[in-house]
C-alpha cells in the first residue's frame, strides 16, 4: 500500500507532465506550429488534469471525507457533502 508521502509524489509527477505539456504548447505557438499538432497537445494537457484531479478526489474522499463522516457531532458531515456538492455543480 502507498504511503502518503508517496501519493503525493505520484500526483506531483503527474502535475510535472502536465507542466511539460504546457511548456510544449507555447513553445508550438511560438513557432506557429500546426493547429492541430497544438489541440492535440492541449487535449493532452485536459486529459492529465482530469486524471490530477482524479487523484487529489480519491485521496480527499479517503481522508477528510471518511473522517468527516465518521464524526457525528458538529456537522461535519453536512459541510463535507454541501462541500463535494458545490464541486460538481461547477463541473
Amino acid at each position: 500500500m502507498k504511503t502518503l508521502q508517496d501519493k503525493r509524489k505520484t500526483t506531483a509527477h503527474r502535475l510535472a507532465i502536465v507542466e511539460g505539456h504546457l511548456r510544449k504548447v507555447r513553445r508550438m505557438l511560438d513557432e506557429g506550429a500546426y493547429c492541430i499538432d497544438i489541440i492535440h497537445q492541449s487535449r493532452a494537457i485536459q486529459q492529465a488534469l482530469r486524471k490530477f484531479d482524479e487523484q487529489v478526489l480519491q485521496h480527499h474522499l479517503r481522508t477528510c471525507v471518511a473522517r468527516d463522516m465518521r464524526d457525528t457531532r458538529g456537522g461535519a458531515a453536512e459541510k463535507t457533502i454541501a462541500e463535494l456538492m458545490q464541486v460538481f455543480d461547477r463541473l
